[in-house]
Protein backbone atom coordinates (compact mmCIF):
# COMPACT_ATOMS: atom_id res chain seq x y z
CA UNK A 1 0.00 0.00 0.00
CA UNK A 2 1.72 3.19 -0.90
CA UNK A 3 1.07 6.37 1.26
CA UNK A 4 1.31 10.09 0.81
CA UNK A 5 2.54 11.74 -2.08
CA UNK A 6 3.64 8.24 -3.75
CA UNK A 7 0.16 6.79 -3.46
CA UNK A 8 -1.47 5.12 -6.38
CA UNK A 9 1.97 4.98 -7.93
CA UNK A 10 3.49 2.31 -9.16
CA UNK A 11 7.48 1.72 -9.07
CA UNK A 12 10.13 4.48 -7.59
CA UNK A 13 8.74 7.72 -6.59
CA UNK A 14 11.84 9.65 -7.29
CA UNK A 15 12.03 13.24 -5.65
CA UNK A 16 14.98 16.18 -4.95
CA UNK A 17 14.74 18.34 -2.24
CA UNK A 18 16.76 21.96 -3.09
CA UNK A 19 16.77 24.27 -0.21
CA UNK A 20 18.73 27.45 0.98
CA UNK A 21 17.80 26.70 4.42
CA UNK A 22 18.50 24.49 7.39
CA UNK A 23 15.04 25.08 8.65
CA UNK A 24 14.00 24.44 4.88
CA UNK A 25 15.60 20.92 5.24
CA UNK A 26 13.87 20.25 8.09
CA UNK A 27 10.30 21.43 6.71
CA UNK A 28 10.43 18.49 4.32
CA UNK A 29 12.91 16.19 6.07
CA UNK A 30 10.78 15.77 9.59
CA UNK A 31 7.24 15.42 7.95
CA UNK A 32 8.27 12.69 5.31
CA UNK A 33 9.94 10.77 7.64
CA UNK A 34 7.40 10.88 10.67
CA UNK A 35 4.85 9.53 8.20
CA UNK A 36 6.87 6.72 6.94
CA UNK A 37 7.21 5.69 10.73
CA UNK A 38 3.39 6.24 11.08
CA UNK A 39 2.73 4.28 8.18
CA UNK A 40 4.31 1.51 9.54
CA UNK A 41 6.81 2.15 6.26
CA UNK A 42 10.37 0.97 6.75
CA UNK A 43 12.09 4.81 6.67
CA UNK A 44 15.28 5.25 6.51
CA UNK A 45 18.19 8.75 6.32
CA UNK A 46 21.63 8.46 4.45
CA UNK A 47 22.60 11.81 5.52
CA UNK A 48 26.46 13.10 5.94
CA UNK A 49 27.77 13.72 9.72
CA UNK A 50 26.32 17.27 10.22
CA UNK A 51 22.35 17.03 8.10
CA UNK A 52 22.37 13.29 10.00
CA UNK A 53 22.52 15.53 13.31
CA UNK A 54 20.16 18.33 12.26
CA UNK A 55 17.81 15.63 11.65
CA UNK A 56 17.78 13.77 14.89
CA UNK A 57 17.85 16.57 16.98
CA UNK A 58 14.49 17.90 15.06
CA UNK A 59 13.16 13.84 15.16
CA UNK A 60 11.16 12.63 19.01
CA UNK A 61 13.49 10.35 20.69
CA UNK A 62 13.25 6.65 19.45
CA UNK A 63 10.91 8.14 16.39
CA UNK A 64 11.49 4.62 14.60
CA UNK A 65 13.61 6.35 12.05
CA UNK A 66 16.71 4.64 10.79
CA UNK A 67 19.81 6.18 10.29
CA UNK A 68 22.38 4.42 7.95
CA UNK A 69 25.75 4.18 8.83
CA UNK A 70 28.55 1.68 8.46
CA UNK A 71 30.46 3.03 5.07
CA UNK A 72 29.98 5.42 2.90
CA UNK A 73 27.24 5.05 0.35
CA UNK A 74 28.63 6.76 -1.87
CA UNK A 75 31.96 6.39 -2.54
CA UNK A 76 31.07 4.93 -5.87
CA UNK A 77 27.99 4.67 -8.00
CA UNK A 78 27.98 1.38 -8.73
CA UNK A 79 27.94 0.73 -5.13
CA UNK A 80 25.47 2.80 -4.14
CA UNK A 81 22.99 0.94 -6.85
CA UNK A 82 23.74 -2.30 -5.44
CA UNK A 83 23.85 -1.12 -1.45
CA UNK A 84 20.33 0.56 -2.11
CA UNK A 85 19.01 -2.53 -3.99
CA UNK A 86 20.13 -4.83 -1.76
CA UNK A 87 18.73 -2.85 1.30
CA UNK A 88 15.00 -2.63 -1.12
CA UNK A 89 15.21 -6.26 -1.79
CA UNK A 90 15.74 -7.18 2.20
CA UNK A 91 12.79 -5.19 3.13
CA UNK A 92 10.06 -5.68 0.38
CA UNK A 93 11.02 -9.37 1.47
CA UNK A 94 10.26 -8.42 4.97
CA UNK A 95 6.30 -7.32 3.27
CA UNK A 96 7.11 -3.62 3.29
CA UNK A 97 4.49 -2.26 0.62
CA UNK A 98 6.37 1.19 0.71
CA UNK A 99 10.14 2.18 1.52
CA UNK A 100 11.14 5.99 2.77
CA UNK A 101 14.52 7.10 2.19
CA UNK A 102 16.06 10.48 2.12
CA UNK A 103 19.62 10.89 1.36
CA UNK A 104 22.57 13.28 0.39
CA UNK A 105 25.84 13.04 -1.46
CA UNK A 106 29.39 14.23 -0.01
CA UNK A 107 30.10 17.60 -1.35
CA UNK A 108 33.26 15.98 -3.26
CA UNK A 109 30.66 14.30 -5.26
CA UNK A 110 29.86 18.23 -6.82
CA UNK A 111 33.84 18.22 -8.09
CA UNK A 112 35.69 16.90 -11.12
CA UNK A 113 33.79 13.49 -10.53
CA UNK A 114 30.42 14.88 -10.99
CA UNK A 115 29.42 13.18 -14.39
CA UNK A 116 29.20 9.97 -12.81
CA UNK A 117 27.46 10.95 -10.30
CA UNK A 118 24.76 12.76 -12.93
CA UNK A 119 24.43 9.48 -14.57
CA UNK A 120 23.61 7.80 -11.30
CA UNK A 121 20.66 9.85 -10.60
CA UNK A 122 19.54 8.96 -14.04
CA UNK A 123 20.09 5.98 -14.15
CA UNK A 124 18.51 4.91 -10.29
CA UNK A 125 15.07 6.37 -12.35
CA UNK A 126 15.21 2.53 -13.73
CA UNK A 127 17.32 0.56 -11.55
CA UNK A 128 14.79 1.43 -8.71
CA UNK A 129 11.86 1.25 -10.22
CA UNK A 130 11.09 -2.71 -9.11
CA UNK A 131 10.78 -1.22 -5.66
CA UNK A 132 8.11 0.70 -3.97
CA UNK A 133 10.14 3.34 -3.07
CA UNK A 134 9.99 6.80 -2.45
CA UNK A 135 12.87 9.01 -1.93
CA UNK A 136 14.28 12.31 -1.53
CA UNK A 137 17.73 13.21 -2.55
CA UNK A 138 18.52 16.67 -0.84
CA UNK A 139 20.77 19.73 -2.76
CA UNK A 140 22.10 22.24 -0.38
CA UNK A 141 21.81 25.51 -2.73
CA UNK A 142 24.23 27.34 -0.86
CA UNK A 143 27.11 24.76 -1.73
CA UNK A 144 26.22 23.13 -4.39
CA UNK A 145 27.29 24.37 -7.84
CA UNK A 146 24.83 25.77 -10.52
CA UNK A 147 25.94 23.12 -12.94
CA UNK A 148 25.12 20.64 -10.56
CA UNK A 149 21.93 21.70 -9.28
CA UNK A 150 20.92 22.03 -13.56
CA UNK A 151 21.74 18.16 -13.85
CA UNK A 152 19.69 17.78 -10.80
CA UNK A 153 16.74 19.22 -12.24
CA UNK A 154 17.48 16.87 -15.37
CA UNK A 155 17.19 13.84 -13.34
CA UNK A 156 15.10 14.38 -10.62
CA UNK A 157 11.33 14.03 -12.24
CA UNK A 158 9.94 16.28 -9.59
CA UNK A 159 10.50 18.78 -6.75
CA UNK A 160 9.47 18.05 -2.60
CA UNK A 161 8.36 21.32 -0.79
CA UNK A 162 7.33 21.60 2.33
CA UNK A 163 4.08 20.93 3.47
CA UNK A 164 4.24 17.81 1.46
CA UNK A 165 3.45 19.29 -2.22
CA UNK A 166 5.35 18.28 -4.75
CA UNK A 167 6.02 20.23 -8.68
CA UNK A 168 7.27 18.67 -11.86
CA UNK A 169 10.89 19.42 -12.83
CA UNK A 170 10.16 21.21 -16.32
CA UNK A 171 13.25 19.66 -17.43
CA UNK A 172 13.60 16.44 -16.53
CA UNK A 173 14.42 14.53 -19.04
CA UNK A 174 13.91 10.08 -19.40
CA UNK A 175 17.04 8.43 -18.47
CA UNK A 176 17.88 6.77 -22.01
CA UNK A 177 17.55 10.51 -23.35
CA UNK A 178 20.12 11.93 -20.65
CA UNK A 179 22.24 9.13 -20.86
CA UNK A 180 22.65 8.85 -24.60
CA UNK A 181 23.75 12.23 -24.24
CA UNK A 182 27.64 13.36 -24.48
CA UNK A 183 28.89 14.27 -20.70
CA UNK A 184 32.45 15.41 -21.50
CA UNK A 185 34.86 14.75 -18.18
CA UNK A 186 36.47 17.53 -16.47
CA UNK A 187 40.30 17.05 -18.37
CA UNK A 188 42.85 15.82 -16.17
CA UNK A 189 46.05 18.15 -16.51
CA UNK A 190 48.31 14.95 -16.76
CA UNK A 191 46.02 14.36 -20.20
CA UNK A 192 48.26 17.43 -21.53
CA UNK A 193 51.24 16.15 -21.22
CA UNK A 194 53.03 13.18 -23.16
CA UNK A 195 51.50 9.67 -22.33
CA UNK A 196 53.62 7.49 -19.87
CA UNK A 197 52.69 4.65 -22.32
CA UNK A 198 50.99 4.97 -25.61
CA UNK A 199 50.13 1.56 -27.34
CA UNK A 200 48.22 0.44 -30.34
CA UNK A 201 45.75 -2.58 -30.49
CA UNK A 202 47.15 -3.98 -27.31
CA UNK A 203 46.81 -7.10 -26.31
CA UNK A 204 45.11 -7.00 -22.56
CA UNK A 205 48.39 -8.35 -20.97
CA UNK A 206 50.30 -5.34 -22.50
CA UNK A 207 47.20 -3.14 -21.19
CA UNK A 208 48.29 -4.80 -17.86
CA UNK A 209 51.70 -4.20 -18.00
CA UNK A 210 51.29 -0.55 -19.32
CA UNK A 211 49.52 0.29 -15.82
CA UNK A 212 52.43 -1.15 -13.84
CA UNK A 213 54.97 0.39 -16.02
CA UNK A 214 53.08 3.54 -14.84
CA UNK A 215 53.03 2.66 -11.33
CA UNK A 216 56.31 4.43 -9.46
CA UNK A 217 54.87 3.12 -6.34
CA UNK A 218 52.50 6.60 -5.79
CA UNK A 219 49.44 4.55 -4.85
CA UNK A 220 48.40 1.32 -2.71
CA UNK A 221 48.80 -1.51 -4.17
CA UNK A 222 45.38 -2.68 -4.20
CA UNK A 223 44.21 0.11 -5.73
CA UNK A 224 46.99 -0.47 -8.83
CA UNK A 225 45.60 -3.85 -8.99
CA UNK A 226 42.06 -2.39 -9.24
CA UNK A 227 43.12 -0.29 -12.40
CA UNK A 228 44.63 -3.38 -13.92
CA UNK A 229 41.72 -5.44 -13.93
CA UNK A 230 39.33 -2.60 -15.35
CA UNK A 231 41.84 -1.58 -17.83
CA UNK A 232 42.33 -5.40 -18.75
CA UNK A 233 38.43 -6.00 -18.81
CA UNK A 234 38.45 -1.89 -21.34
CA UNK A 235 40.72 -3.19 -23.63
CA UNK A 236 38.57 -6.58 -23.92
CA UNK A 237 35.50 -5.02 -25.05
CA UNK A 238 37.53 -2.76 -27.38
CA UNK A 239 39.07 -5.33 -29.37
CA UNK A 240 35.80 -7.36 -29.23
CA UNK A 241 33.09 -5.16 -29.71
CA UNK A 242 34.53 -2.08 -30.93
CA UNK A 243 36.09 -1.09 -34.35
CA UNK A 244 39.51 -0.53 -34.96
CA UNK A 245 42.13 0.95 -34.22
CA UNK A 246 42.02 0.61 -30.45
CA UNK A 247 44.23 3.00 -28.23
CA UNK A 248 45.64 2.39 -24.95
CA UNK A 249 47.36 5.55 -23.24
CA UNK A 250 48.68 5.68 -19.50
CA UNK A 251 50.18 8.98 -17.48
CA UNK A 252 51.49 8.01 -14.70
CA UNK A 253 51.68 11.47 -11.66
CA UNK A 254 52.12 11.59 -8.47
CA UNK A 255 49.00 10.51 -6.76
CA UNK A 256 47.25 8.98 -9.81
CA UNK A 257 47.48 7.04 -12.90
CA UNK A 258 44.96 7.79 -15.81
CA UNK A 259 44.36 5.38 -18.95
CA UNK A 260 42.21 5.98 -21.72
CA UNK A 261 41.15 3.17 -23.92
CA UNK A 262 39.48 4.51 -27.09
CA UNK A 263 38.32 2.39 -30.48
CA UNK A 264 37.15 3.60 -33.51
CA UNK A 265 33.34 2.32 -32.63
CA UNK A 266 29.88 4.59 -31.58
CA UNK A 267 30.21 2.81 -27.95
CA UNK A 268 27.74 0.21 -25.99
CA UNK A 269 24.45 1.21 -27.16
CA UNK A 270 23.13 0.00 -23.47
CA UNK A 271 22.47 3.68 -21.64
CA UNK A 272 22.79 1.70 -18.37
CA UNK A 273 26.01 0.07 -19.31
CA UNK A 274 28.38 0.02 -16.55
CA UNK A 275 26.26 1.36 -13.84
CA UNK A 276 23.92 -1.94 -13.45
CA UNK A 277 25.34 -5.29 -14.31
CA UNK A 278 24.02 -6.40 -17.52
CA UNK A 279 21.66 -8.94 -18.19
CA UNK A 280 24.02 -11.03 -20.43
CA UNK A 281 27.73 -10.51 -21.63
CA UNK A 282 26.65 -9.10 -25.07
CA UNK A 283 28.48 -5.87 -25.84
CA UNK A 284 30.88 -5.95 -22.68
CA UNK A 285 28.24 -5.02 -20.21
CA UNK A 286 29.94 -7.48 -17.84
CA UNK A 287 33.37 -5.90 -18.37
CA UNK A 288 32.20 -2.33 -17.77
CA UNK A 289 29.91 -3.10 -14.53
CA UNK A 290 33.58 -4.12 -13.43
CA UNK A 291 35.25 -1.56 -14.67
CA UNK A 292 32.65 1.01 -12.49
CA UNK A 293 33.72 -0.56 -9.43
CA UNK A 294 37.17 -0.61 -9.92
CA UNK A 295 38.14 2.61 -10.79
CA UNK A 296 38.49 5.91 -8.40
CA UNK A 297 36.57 7.67 -11.29
CA UNK A 298 35.27 6.36 -14.91
CA UNK A 299 33.66 8.51 -17.60
CA UNK A 300 33.35 7.33 -20.86
CA UNK A 301 31.98 10.13 -24.14
CA UNK A 302 32.11 9.71 -27.93
CA UNK A 303 34.18 12.10 -29.73
CA UNK A 304 35.94 12.64 -33.44
CA UNK A 305 37.99 9.83 -33.17
CA UNK A 306 35.54 7.28 -31.42
CA UNK A 307 34.32 6.13 -28.28
CA UNK A 308 36.70 6.92 -25.34
CA UNK A 309 36.56 5.40 -21.65
CA UNK A 310 38.80 6.89 -19.09
CA UNK A 311 39.91 5.56 -15.74
CA UNK A 312 41.43 7.07 -12.72
CA UNK A 313 43.00 5.41 -9.69
CA UNK A 314 44.31 7.41 -7.01
CA UNK A 315 43.56 11.07 -6.17
CA UNK A 316 40.55 12.57 -8.37
CA UNK A 317 40.74 16.18 -6.64
CA UNK A 318 42.47 17.43 -10.04
CA UNK A 319 43.60 20.69 -10.16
Amino acid sequence: MRTGAAHGHTGYFHAAVQYASDDELLAVTVPFLLGGVAAGEPTFVSFGERTAALVRSALPRDSGVQFLTGGDVYARPTAAIRSYRNLLAEQVAAGAGQIRIIGEMPVSAFGNTWDWWARYESAINHAYDDFPLWSMCAYDARITPEPVLADVARTHPRYALPGGTHVDSSTYADPRVYLAEAHPPVADPLQSGPATVELADPTPGQARHAVHAADRGQLPAADVDDLVVAVSETVTNALRYGAPPVLLRVWGGADRIVVTVTDGGPGPKDPYAGLMPALDSAAGGRGLWITHQSCNHVAACAGDDGWTIRMIAGNTAIA
